[in-house]
């Protein structure tokens, strides 16, 4: 596909977990999804809480994932760029990385809480409709409460004055 060109929506045919990575089957063959795709996806669908993603948001995204990862510049944005891309072909597909977020770790999970806090605080306004779609996305992935909670504890300590 070219850039600009629209691709028709691709249907899931069947999907199953290995170990931490999620393999979806389609019609076009069968593509593996890894935890670096999760978090990519999952801090687009924060940043589009408010309906578009800002600038500064787009900049957050791709340090967050630089640092977690060690990617450089391209990688992120080509990592961006596909979640963006798979999540519009393929809508069913966030129901099924549900399950691969399930998969992860407690410590995995609370720096993923963390990075979509940051996402969300990066415009400088922390719109009601993006902590919602925050929310949303931290129970859909099996993000209990307490291990959000030590999230936003990290992020206050992280960005109060004087630390």
């Amino acid at each position: 596909t070219r850039p600009g060109e629209i691709r028709m929506s691709e249907q899931i045919l069947s999907s199953r977990l290995e170990g931490t990575t999620l393999v979806v089957e389609t019609r076009n063959g069968s593509r593996t999804y890894d935890s670096k795709f999760l978090v990519a996806a999952l801090l687009v669908y924060v940043a589009r809480g408010s309906g578009r993603i800002e600038p500064e948001e787009s900049a957050q995204m791709i340090e967050l994932i630089e640092e977690r990862f060690h990617l450089q510049g391209p990688e992120t944005l080509e990592l961006i760029t596909f979640a963006m891309a798979e999540l519009a072909e393929k809508p069913e597909l966030g129901e099924l990385l549900v399950d691969l977020g399930k998969s992860l770790s407690e410590s995995d999970k609370e720096d993923i809480a963390l990075m979509g806090l940051k996402v969300v605080a990066a415009d400088g306004s922390r719109q009601f409709s993006e902590m919602e779609q925050f929310s949303r996305a931290m129970a859909a992935i099996g993000i209990a409460p307490e291990i959000v909670h030590r999230a936003f504890d990290r992020y206050f300590a992280e960005t109060m004055p004087g630390k």
